[in-house]
């Protein structure tokens, strides 16, 4: 027997999973079609509801933060132009696939999303399809198309807005929530963390320090859970070998040590997102001069050692090969942070 598709999380398929082809994808039952952007199931009272969505550089409309998306519905074939996938007329909200997402937000069901490697590159993965986890439907409306049609009259869209759902719903196992659970409760008992399940970039009562680690006595804690599927694909790649210096730890038993660090850094205030464009595979100790400022990375990949930095053998350009999209925003938007870092200790 099969593994049934429901609404939510399919059994055995963790968020952060890798499909190479579409149809993989549809085999593991987190969708219901080849090529349409919205799937839904039907109910037993009959009722047809959205379940999935795949962003997949789909329409202009669209917009992808990571944490919200701006999604547009689908249309019959007959009303997209077949060369350039431009809407020729306006979008239906009877059309059975905005039906069903606009009924799963009416009835506040959570919708399974997807990225596919022609959506954005600051989200998507290489060459592949991405389980990207749960999110919920926030508001839904009829909006304008940034392009008329091709006698130059409006075109009308149905659009909806999707919110990431907190870490503890991206997780299938009682395990896994406890886990982060107890990570909530290490973070100066705040409540679950509300992006991804990633640390604040300081707690209460605690005075962030750039040349020291963040809160050791969770980080023990984090490091059990940290490697996800993102992190173990970037490192795979890399075989264990630093970036930034090209050290390949290995231990007794033949076995690389490295570490997954993510580049603009995960949860407040930073928010940056647990996916390969944000990720280098590093040796520990890069992995904290990357973190707290000592390193950082140009335009054109050089590596910058703070003026203080000694004793650090690093290579000239940060080490990127094939199959890994580091994205610029991410590099620039840590150098830049740290730049101004540097400037606010001068005045």
């Amino acid at each position: 027997m099969g593994i049934e598709r429901v609404v939510g999380h399919i059994e055995g398929v963790p968020v952060g999973a890798v499909f190479h082809r579409r149809g993989d994808v549809l085999n593991a039952q987190l969708h219901r079609a080849n090529q349409n952007g919205i799937s839904w199931l039907q109910t037993k009272e009959g009722h047809k509801v959205g379940d999935a969505i795949v962003l997949h550089g789909g329409y202009a409309d669209d917009e992808d933060h990571w944490d919200w998306i701006r999604y547009t519905g689908a249309s019959p074939k007959k009303d997209k132009d077949p060369k350039t996938g431009r809407l020729l007329r306006s979008q239906s909200w009877s059309h059975v696939d905005n039906a069903a997402l606009l009924l799963s937000y009416e009835q506040g069901l959570p919708i399974r999303v997807i990225r596919g490697y022609e959506g954005d590159s600051l989200y998507s993965p290489h060459d592949s399809y991405r389980y990207d986890g749960l999110y919920e439907i926030t508001e839904v409306r009829t909006a304008t198309s940034k392009y008329p049609a091709p006698d130059g009259s409006p075109i009308k869209i149905c659009q909806f807005d999707l919110k990431r759902m907190p870490a503890r719903e991206q997780v299938q196992t009682q395990v896994e929530r406890h886990i982060i659970d107890v990570l909530a409760e290490l973070d100066g008992k705040q409540g679950e963390p509300d992006d991804g399940g990633q640390e604040d970039e300081e707690a209460p009562g605690e005075q962030w320090d750039e040349e020291k680690f963040p809160r050791s006595r969770s980080m023990q804690v984090r490091r059990l859970i940290r490697d996800t599927a993102a992190v173990k694909r970037i490192k795979n790649l890399y075989g264990g070998e630093c970036q930034l210096c090209g050290l390949r730890l290995t231990g007794p038993d033949g076995k690389p040590y490295s570490e997954g660090a993510h580049i603009r850094p995960l949860g407040k205030p930073h928010r940056g997102p647990d996916v390969e464009p944000n990720i280098l595979c590093l040796c520990p100790n890069c992995h904290v001069r990357l973190d707290i400022g000592a390193i950082t990375v140009d335009e054109d990949w050089s590596i910058i050692a703070r003026p203080d930095l000694v004793g650090a053998g690093l290579l000239p350009k940060l080490n990127v090969r094939h199959g890994h999209r580091v994205h610029q925003e991410y590099i620039r938007y840590h150098r830049e942070y740290w730049e101004r870092r540097a400037s606010d200790r001068r005045l």
